[in-house]
């Protein structure tokens, strides 16, 4: 069984701006309300280290291997539980140029493996909201500035 979860979000900001904001994985801390801290480097092959609160939910590391990161318009991750076709996930952050100084940036995460059944409505309670919650401060944060 697989399950998709999507949120979007206009930002008054350059593409440059948004990609910035996204990829200063050190900053996490001081504005991401559902990648409460991360690490690494965020480039094709690099294994990333991300600490995820979902909402209502118990905070949990993951380490994702990076599939993609074309600057300015995509990075994309994918993370495995245990072992593969337990409870993979895909990750992507798409940047879409909306106008001059405006983009959508939709964030967007595919499950799929033996326990997804299991979680389901715990990604719709917990993690769907946290998608919200962090396109909602990176869109103040890259706006800011």
């Amino acid at each position: 069984m697989a399950k998709q979860l999507s949120a979007q979000v206009e930002i008054d900001a350059t593409p440059e701006r948004v990609w910035q904001v996204l990829t200063d994985l050190g900053a996490y801390a001081e504005w991401n309300p559902f990648i409460v801290s991360s690490a690494g480097t965020p480039a094709e092959g690099e294994r990333l280290t991300n600490r995820m609160q979902p909402v209502g939910g118990r905070a949990v590391t993951l380490r994702p291997v990076v599939i993609e990161a074309s600057p300015e318009r995509r990075l994309r991750w994918r993370g495995r539980m245990l072992a593969p076709g337990v409870m993979d996930a895909e990750h992507t952050f798409t940047i879409e140029p909306l106008g001059e100084r405006r983009v959508r940036l939709t964030q967007h995460e595919r499950f799929s493996g033996a326990l997804v059944p299991l979680v389901a409505g715990t990604l719709d309670r917990g993690t769907l909201p946290a998608f919200e919650l962090m396109n909602a401060a990176l869109k103040a944060r890259a706006e800011r500035d």
